[in-house]
């Protein structure tokens, strides 16, 4: 018993002596003590253990209590039996000396502290002087550190892997050397089949001044320089991994990846603005819980032209509809991106299409884009509406090589996009995966920056789609470890229009399907390693040829690093 548990104790002790205050105000410790000594020696024998009681089981309901006072303090006694006799009545000329007792014990702890406290006298000394030292080194890092309130959290992702082109097309292949060979899958290996062991990192600087914003900023490097689609010039765009950077301004470069700021505005309203950020990390709601990071085309959720991962000025709002606990919320964010939001020249003079040097913001070539989410989440389930406007030169993300060479026809046009996805996922890991589903489709038309003034000879897409379906298992086999398979179609050619030529074909032949297949080993919660394969059946579309194959197989081993 603690020194401050007398205290604890002086009510008791005061109720029970003032009644007998009234009937015998001459009472003392020494009667007490003398009244208490010859029921003790003659009946009752001390316990060092309340298991020496036979009558005294653990189900009573005053055991611990019993308990205490036997083996801590040894002021409770027995009979000579080895009974306890709980349940016999006890007097107040009792209950006053066991009363006494146990305060006896309590001043020989006391003293017995208060003895150890000044034999080590020297000792609490030091470790005080020490304690003190340390309180002053802690304030000296908190008054000299870069924020008491940013911290530094870090991704680095080791990708070892190749491509393998088949197929039995022949002809050249667009961004491929002619003379690598005559069979387009010969020339491809050549041009992109080599194995090759690259990085990607990340390190996020998250700081917040009221505990509720946030402002992000994100520096990025890698090398993959053509690895895996990432460099320009491969025709495949459908290879292109989800984390898979080049570095600025070369292999190695580091460079600010984003930088935002995001704060509320009450309970249900957030918003966002920045002069790098991404329309796909300003939303109401992520569409998909497939998270497999492994080809990009999988982390548009099926629609590239909506979710196009557009990065520039931002200015975002987001509403989350404020409900209890385990209800379904309606949510929805709209958001605007200048791609080219940082350039001062309006115009260079070219009367027909916007150059690389002409931007702003609110401009003809500010490569703009706007996506508005509509979203309903429950607890195991999500349905999302969404819509993206894209001006000029604006793009559907990941496509067959035929919707992507011929939608630059109409590189000053703007386009439509729509998007529906859904997920389901259960309530505890097991047999039955989660899925996510996803459709988009995207119209072109007109010329929202300046009027060419002739119509195109060969036929160009107008209209165009995609979709995708995604299963993933978790705690597969082991607990933090998931497997999961999707499998989709990127933006392939639905409509064409004739153009200038009134006898050209307009029914488009740009099917294709995209797998991949992967599984994730938890190392540790701060390690994890990714075998994945992925198969691209017809990535070329329509320009594949009707009677010709090529197709591209993709393997790879990626090992995430998070700190």
């Amino acid at each position: 018993m603690k020194p401050f548990q007398q205290l604890l104790l002086a009510p008791v002790a005061l109720g029970m002596f003032s009644p007998l205050a009234a009937s015998a105000a001459d009472l003392n410790l020494d009667g007490i003590n003398k009244y208490a000594r010859p029921a003790s020696a003659k009946s009752q024998n001390q316990v060092t253990s309340i298991s020496q009681f036979s009558d005294v089981q653990p189900t009573e309901w005053a055991y611990q209590a019993l308990s205490n006072l036997v083996e801590q303090y040894g002021c409770v006694a027995g009979y000579p039996d080895g009974t306890f006799r709980g349940k016999q009545p006890l007097s107040r000329w009792e209950a006053a000396a066991l009363l006494n007792a146990c305060l006896d014990r309590i001043t020989e702890v006391t003293d017995e502290l208060r003895r150890l406290m000044k034999e080590f006298e020297a000792e609490l000394a030091v470790l005080k002087g020490r304690v003190d030292g340390l309180e002053a080194k802690v304030g000296e890092l908190e008054a000299s550190q870069f924020s008491t309130t940013t911290k530094l959290q870090g991704e680095a992702n080791f990708v070892l892997g190749a491509l393998s082109a088949g197929g039995d097309r022949n002809g050249p292949i667009a961004g491929v050397p002619t003379g690598l060979g005559r069979n387009t899958s010969d020339r491809y290996n050549q041009a992109n089949g080599a194995t090759t062991f690259s990085y990607d990192v990340r390190l996020n600087l998250l700081t917040s001044f009221t505990g509720k914003d946030l402002l992000y900023t994100r520096l990025r490097s890698g090398n993959f320089a053509n690895a895996f689609g990432a460099g320009s010039g491969d025709p495949v765009n459908l290879t292109n991994l989800d984390k898979s950077s080049n570095g600025f301004g070369g292999s190695d470069g580091v460079g600010i990846d984003r930088l935002y700021y995001r704060f509320p505005v009450g309970k249900e309203f957030s918003f966002i603005v920045g002069p790098k950020a991404r329309n796909t990390e300003s939303l109401a709601v992520n569409p998909s819980v497939y998270n497999a990071n492994i080809l990009d085309y999988f982390s548009v959720h099926g629609a590239p032209g909506v979710y196009n991962k557009a990065t520039g000025s931002l200015l975002a709002g987001i509403w989350k509809q404020n409900v209890k606990k385990g209800q379904g919320a309606f949510s929805f964010g709209a958001s605007y991106v200048a791609q080219t939001g940082n350039v001062g020249t309006v115009y260079e003079g070219n009367p027909f299409a916007c150059s690389g040097g002409e931007g702003g913001i609110g401009a003809d070539c500010s490569r703009g884009n706007f996506l508005a989410q509509l979203n309903y989440t429950a607890p195991q389930w999500n349905i999302s509406l969404a819509y993206r406007y894209g001006q000029a030169a604006t793009n559907f993300r990941r496509s067959t090589g035929f919707a992507a060479s011929n939608s630059s026809f109409l590189a000053n046009g703007d386009s439509n996009n729509f998007a529906v996805n859904a997920y389901w996922q259960p309530k505890k890991p097991g047999f039955v995966p989660s899925l996510s589903v996803g459709w988009g489709i995207n119209t072109l038309s007109g010329n929202d920056t300046r009027t060419t003034g002739a119509e195109f000879v060969q036929p160009y897409v107008t209209q165009s789609q995609s979709w995708f379906a995604g299963l993933q298992w978790s705690d597969v086999f082991a607990k933090g470890n998931a497997a999961g398979m999707a499998v989709g179609q990127g933006t392939f050619a639905t409509q064409l229009s004739r153009g200038t030529n009134d006898n050209a074909n307009t029914t488009p032949d740009d099917g294709n399907y995209v797998w991949e297949w992967w599984y994730r080993f938890r190392v540790s919660d701060n390690i994890s390693v990714t075998p994945a394969i992925f198969y691209l059946s017809r990535p070329l579309g329509q320009n594949t040829g009707s009677d010709d194959t090529f197709n591209v197989f993709g393997g790879l081993v990626q090992t995430t690093f998070r700190f």
